[in-house]
């Protein structure tokens, strides 16, 4: 193999074969001859995921709080999260959960007359820029730039994909939504400057398609496709070649990889079956690669996620689960009312404890994720310990839509940044994007000063334990 130097493998290896394009995973092989030992380096750069959750939770009310729906008593590490908190379906990942409360993301709420009730249409923009978008229809977008695209212009640049963006719902809305606002602003949580958005993928195949080159146009992807055969069996030289030159463990590693990515698309191929089957769908208008199921649709793209940054494809991802104002069912869940009029509770308890269920239904699709994360090695640690995952709402209430006390959590360790296993409660007043340029400054961008409303840094250290008022 060209790239075999008798020495070490090249971190960033592909295997290739007939427009097929294969990244490998951190192997002991990549390790450089003089370096025997060492795992991964000491200055790797730590991965970034962002996922933004719509609607905001049940307990960021105030009847849902005194009940402690969201943020638990106490701050410490000595909290107890209550059988209803959507949090306990993350309870096996409790070393790695740090939970931060009460903080306000102020510019997602209106701040002129002509703005008043159109939150759903400009929240989803603000939960990583922190900045208030301009209201329009037109081409003069105008909001802030993201948190990631900030981390990506600076230490994306080495990877293939500086970014990568995902969605679960459909984001193909053309020209304006309600309320004056552009469907720009509902239909990204990613900006590379204040008036560009960047597009999300919601399709798995198109996802599976951009990560493994199968083919140089679609229609090359098309054709591949009709012939039934995995991205594998265009390789299958290549990994017979590479297997000889690696030890028993890089093979071992190599295999679960390589059987990894065979299983998930083979999933992707038995979703578009089905929905070329001419059944009825669910979801009639979305493309054949994309579930009906809520669920599946999670996980499949969750395992993109994990493949991505396992073969350091790209260090950071953003991922928007789900679009303001939608009605969707979901039929795993306990619930069965629709997202969006749930969500309009009116203060009653029994519509928040309904809402609720959907909350947690939806919360317990983390646990996939985390789980496949602690279980991916990536050198001596896994992919949790060595990434910071930012999940949390631009919304609070979303009964008076309201930017108040929004939740937000962090997961993994971030290359041993976040300890976890802690409640932290912020000050009353708290910009949200305080914790977002602590962790800017975490990540290595020390030089920004402010983002967004904020006023100064959040301390992520261990409070003393303290009973929540």
């Amino acid at each position: 193999m060209p790239f075999i130097t008798g020495k070490h493998m090249p971190r960033r290896t592909f295997l290739r074969g007939m427009g097929a394009t294969v990244a490998l995973p951190f192997l002991d092989a990549m390790v450089s001859a003089g370096r025997v030992g060492v795992k991964a380096s000491a200055t790797e750069r730590t991965r970034l995921v962002c996922i933004e959750e719509v609607h905001g939770l049940a307990g960021c009310n105030n009847w849902g709080a005194s009940k402690f729906l969201f943020a638990p008593a106490t701050t410490g590490r000595d909290f107890t999260l209550v059988p209803d908190n959507p949090l306990t379906t993350l309870e096996g990942f409790r070393d790695s959960l740090t939970i931060v409360s009460n903080t306000d993301v102020r510019n997602a709420e209106a701040f002129a007359l002509p703005e008043i009730g159109g939150d759903h249409f400009r929240s989803s923009a603000v939960f990583l820029t922190q900045s208030h978008p301009k209201q329009t229809q037109g081409s003069d977008l105008w909001a802030g730039t993201s948190m990631d695209q900030l981390y990506a212009k600076r230490f994306g640049q080495a990877t293939p994909m500086p970014s990568m963006q995902f969605c679960i719902e459909n984001l193909d809305q053309a020209g304006g939504c309600t309320y004056n606002y552009s469907c720009a602003y509902t239909d990204s949580i990613t900006w590379a400057s204040p008036n560009e958005p960047l597009p999300m993928i919601r399709d798995p195949r198109i996802a599976f398609d951009l990560l493994f080159g199968a083919g140089s146009s679609p229609a090359d992807r098309a054709a591949r496709r009709e012939t039934r055969r995995s991205i594998l069996d265009w390789i299958a030289g290549e990994v017979t070649a590479v297997r000889k030159d690696l030890g028993a463990v890089d093979r071992v590693r190599l295999d679960r990889y390589l059987e990894n990515v065979r299983e998930l698309e083979r999933r992707i191929q038995a979703v578009e079956a089905q929905n070329r089957s001419g059944e009825a769908r669910a979801l009639p208008d979305a493309p054949a690669g994309v579930p009906d199921s809520f669920t599946e649709h999670m996980k499949l793209m969750f395992d993109l996620q994990v493949l991505a940054l396992q073969t350091d494809t790209t260090r950071i991802i953003s991922f928007k689960t789900g679009r303001d104002a939608q009605n969707r069912v979901f039929p795993e869940c306990e619930s069965k009312q629709p997202f969006h009029p749930t969500s309009h509770h009116g203060n009653r308890e029994e519509r928040i404890l309904e809402f609720n269920k959907i909350c947690k239904f939806r919360v317990g699709q983390l646990a996939y994720f985390l789980e496949k994360m602690k279980s991916t090695m990536d050198g001596n640690a896994s992919l949790l310990e060595k990434t910071l995952i930012i999940w949390g709402s631009p919304m609070a209430d979303p009964n008076i839509h309201n930017h108040r006390r929004c939740p937000l959590i962090l997961l993994g360790h971030a290359n041993g940044s976040l300890k976890g296993n802690v409640h932290l409660k912020a000050p009353d007043d708290t910009p949200m994007a305080n914790v977002m340029l602590t962790l800017m400054h975490q990540l290595g961008l020390d030089d920004i000063e402010r983002f967004g409303d904020s006023t100064g840094e959040f301390s992520l250290s261990m409070p003393v334990t303290t009973t929540v008022a």
